[in-house]
């Protein structure tokens, strides 16, 4: 038997349980911009979350609606699009993963997802103005 044409790491789960998986670790990197997991996991999150990225630096509407189909969370999608998109200055290679020793536990690798470029929370996007009527 050959693996040709066979994509991504299993985990040892089902379909759903690694889509949920993914998910959770995807809104995670975008509110908190560093995270530490596996080895394997990060570098398996790397691939979906950059082309997330991707999406949100194009923008428009249908854009926000796939982030937040994607990620099951519409702050996180948000943020992502608002916040986020317009600060990555770089056309790809957003994340960066750095290994980050052995878990004591199980032994298993680490490593740390984080954004290449210095990306600030802080910078809410500003307000749409309202409309008077009249």
């Amino acid at each position: 038997m050959h693996r040709h044409g066979y994509k991504g790491r299993k985990f040892g789960r089902e379909t759903d349980q690694r889509r949920a998986l993914t998910r959770g670790l995807m809104c995670s990197l975008i509110k908190e911009q560093s995270i530490t997991t596996t080895l394997a996991r990060a570098k398996e999150m790397r691939r979906s979350t950059e082309k997330l990225i991707t999406i949100a630096k194009k923008g428009g509407l249908g854009g926000r609606r796939l982030l937040i189909s994607r990620l099951n969370d519409i702050e996180a999608a948000n943020l992502l699009m608002d916040v986020i998109a317009p600060q990555v200055t770089r056309d790809s290679g957003y994340l960066r993963v750095e290994h980050a020793g052995f878990r004591r536990g199980d032994n298993a690798e680490m490593g740390t997802i984080s954004f290449v470029d210095n990306i600030d929370l802080s910078k809410k996007p500003a307000a749409p103005a309202k409309k008077e009527a009249k």
